[in-house]
């Protein structure tokens, strides 16, 4: 083969290599910007799902507060009514003082049959409450008004209990739109001589469903049992013009809207997809609002408005990759066209290179790089350095808090290079996917050895330490893979106690044992990889773990400052030799602070669901004590009660009394409930997250309650001290609170 024909050869496999290599590049670009666009669209998928059935399950949980609350003022004052029958000139006096106290309702009316009064066959009196303070009472039945028909009257009749009414409008009584609660009126005989009715307004209903929304143009409607819309964007399309949602949406192209109509009409619970008339997608999640009306509420969200941003940015980075591909055609053609075979080598290893450090940028970025990581906070501080030997390498570190618990860990792993950098990545993003739901270290490193040890056929392995410190009780429980132990830095610097186990990768199913122990205040806890201690001078010896010791008594301060000072007692060792192993070290410090107590109150009661009430009680006047407004009140009420309802429920066997303990606790800047109780082991912060999509008969039992605690409370923290079961909740003040007054132990 002469000069010429090699020539050719050589830049026809260039050529060929060029577009080999643009092709693959395509591939790969769109491949990762497809599954990119995927994760991202079933994240969003998935978040919509959540916020909107968050936003169901919370407005509900509102307006059934307030049905009940209207239910138990009319079930107590039908008491008073009955008592009253032989002095109906009364019934103005004692309508009035009920009126004031029940907020909720607007009107209050009684209606009586002809034989309680043959002088007045059609016998109705009406308290109507014009404001806070002014009310109008009246006589109104009459021909024209007759009310002995009415679905508000004829159903406690026949029913002999209470019933809520559909939605109507009132033009005798109210003059507006209401539903009616009523029960029915017993002489001393026992027998029904009418019925007692209060007015709940409709108006509260659509400030309720459409105070706050999911998304920017998403709405709220809701309806009757019957189907009668009751609350929805256009305020003209309420009852006053007795719309059904069936008259509503029966002009639609879409007819998939009937059956969804149906379904919340038979108080089912779901979602469903429907297209309007001007040809965009909408997503509808609805559920039965708690009670016995028969009330159903629906989330509509627009497709553009969930979706939209994430087609935006699709469309951009299609022409970012499209620019790119042309620009990395051009330069590869110019590339091959321009230089000569040790240039076009040389060219390759510069690309290589540029690679890699876009990849050493990449690793980088996924370890914890802003310090200090929480400015806010003064019981724990976190610093932590990464130097690998190459660059990409194979060690990590991450940490955060979630639930009041600090959750760290440190890794080694096995060889060098990119396909360290990847296992390295993975340990990382399976220790957030983990941990996001699981507090045990123990079986946090299970499940990530169960899945690096699948297919593992490049039998690479990572050694890898895991801990969880609880930040208001100082203790803290570990598990190690074969990892070094961490040094505890206090008033003499001293190892862990650590058991080896394997590292994770090698065995599947190795049961990691579980280690606990106790860090004391201003305790500094210091983790490292072996490239620190095995660190090489020029004539091979290794800084070692003596040495590293003498820094550590030297040394004082906060984590910075450590790694500070171990990082140049390692340099100065070390020389002029290479690094030849990752080196990263990671310092947690530990500094409990207390704030004085300014107020304290305690209550106990048995496992015993008729004590909720007074834990309502309870709650109430600690909340009141710490000048949180009604909203607040009402909400923290809602996550005490579904706390305790969990320990009744599961930490007792059944039939078997306990007792359950709550202490409110309150300092400068937040209120503090201690629930405990002897039960057996419930930790329900360990609870994943509901999947909405089941049927309910389907979903874990009490994944609703903790959902709800996690949304009202700023924090909830649960420990297992000395056979009992510790729950913690907070809520911090705003800067306007005032603490009133102190208040003595219960």
């Amino acid at each position: 083969m002469n000069r010429q024909t090699f020539n050719k050869w050589r830049n026809s496999y260039q050529t060929k290599s060029t577009l080999a290599i643009i092709v693959i590049a395509t591939i790969l670009v769109a491949v990762i910007s497809v599954v990119q666009y995927w994760f991202a669209f079933k994240g969003i998928k998935t978040d919509v799902e959540k916020r909107a059935n968050e936003e169901l399950n919370v407005k509900s949980l509102e307006i059934h507060k307030i049905m009940e609350r209207v239910q138990s003022a009319a079930d107590n004052f039908v008491w008073v009514v009955e008592d009253n029958l032989d002095n109906p000139s009364e019934f103005e006096h004692i309508a009035t003082n009920f009126m004031k106290h029940t907020p909720d309702i607007v009107g209050c009316g009684m209606g009586f049959n002809p034989q309680f009064n043959p002088a007045d066959s059609l016998y109705e009196l009406y308290l109507k409450k014009v404001d806070d303070n002014n009310f109008t009472f009246n006589e109104i039945g009459s021909e024209s008004h007759f009310f002995l028909d009415k679905e508000w009257y004829v159903n406690p009749v026949l029913k002999n209990k209470g019933c809520w009414s559909e939605p109507y409008y009132d033009e005798a009584g109210a003059g507006m739109t209401l539903c009616t609660y009523s029960q029915p009126i017993h002489d001393k005989q026992g027998k029904i001589v009418g019925v007692l009715g209060v007015d709940l307004s409709l108006d509260w209903l659509g400030d309720v469903i459409n105070a706050t929304h999911a998304y920017e143009s998403s709405y709220n409607i809701m309806i009757s049992k019957t189907g009668k819309v009751m609350a929805c964007p256009e305020d003209s399309m309420v009852i006053k013009t007795n719309i059904n949602i069936n008259e509503l949406t029966g002009e639609m192209k879409d007819t998939s809207v009937n059956s969804l109509n149906k379904n919340m009409m038979a108080g089912k619970r779901g979602q469903d997809t429907i297209i309007n008339d001007d040809g965009e997608k909408n997503y509808v999640f609805y559920s039965p609002v708690e009670g016995d009306a028969g009330w159903s509420m629906a989330v509509v969200c627009s497709d553009s408005d969930v979706f939209g941003n994430l087609r935006k940015v699709g469309y951009s980075l299609f022409v970012v990759m499209l620019i790119g591909l042309s620009l990395l055609t051009y330069i590869m053609f110019r590339t091959v066209r321009g230089f000569k075979k040790l240039q076009a080598i040389s060219d390759e290893k510069a690309s290589i290179q540029k690679e890699l450090k876009i990849a050493s940028t990449l690793q980088m970025a996924m370890v914890p790089k802003q310090f200090p990581p929480f400015p806010n906070r003064d019981d724990v501080d976190v610093y932590g350095v990464l130097k690998p030997a190459k660059e990409v390498g194979g060690d990590l570190f991450d940490f955060y808090i979630r639930d009041e618990k600090l959750f760290f860990c440190i890794g080694d792993v096995s060889g060098k290079g990119v396909p360290a950098a990847i296992v390295m990545a993975m340990v990382k993003v399976l220790f957030r996917t983990v941990t996001a739901r699981e507090s045990k270290p123990d079986v946090i490193l299970t499940i990530i050895n169960n899945v690096l040890s699948q297919d593992n056929e490049s039998c690479m392995f990572v050694t890898c330490f895991i801990g969880v410190l609880d930040i208001h009780s100082g203790r803290m429980r570990y598990s190690n893979a074969g990892h070094n132990a961490p040094m505890l830095i206090n008033h003499v610097p001293g190892w862990l106690p650590c058991d080896s186990n394997v590292p994770i990768g090698i065995m599947k199913d190795w049961v990691f044992t579980a280690q606990e122990t106790h860090i004391d205040p201003d305790t500094v806890i210091f983790l490292y990889t072996d490239g620190l201690t095995e660190a090489e001078d020029v004539q091979t010896n290794q800084f070692g773990e003596q040495r590293l010791m003498e820094v550590m008594r030297r040394v004082k301060g906060k984590p910075e400052v450590i790694i500070s000072k171990v990082s140049e007692e390692v340099n100065s060792f070390v020389g002029d030799a290479n690094q030849s192993d990752d080196i990263t070290m990671l310092a947690v410090l530990y500094t409990k602070r207390h704030k004085d107590v300014k107020m304290q109150k305690s209550i106990t009661f048995t496992n015993e669901m008729e004590n909720i009430e007074k834990l309502a009680v309870f709650v109430e006047e600690t909340c009141e004590a710490v000048n949180f407004d009604m909203e607040t009140t009402m909400q923290i009420n809602l996550a005490i009660e579904e706390a305790v309802v969990n320990i009744i429920n599961y930490a007792y066997p059944k039939n078997v009394k306990g007792i359950i303990n709550v202490v409110a606790q309150a300092n400068d800047n937040r209120l503090k409930f201690v629930i405990s109780d002897k039960g057996r082991p419930f930790d329900p912060t360990a609870r994943q997250e509901i999947n909405t999509n089941l049927p309910i008969e389907d979903r874990q039992i009490g994944g609703l309650g903790i959902h709800l605690i996690r949304k009202i409370m700023d924090s909830i923290n649960y420990e297992r001290v000395d056979d009992e079961n510790i729950l913690t909740l907070r809520k911090y003040f705003s800067e306007s609170t005032i603490i009133n007054s102190l208040i003595p132990n219960s």
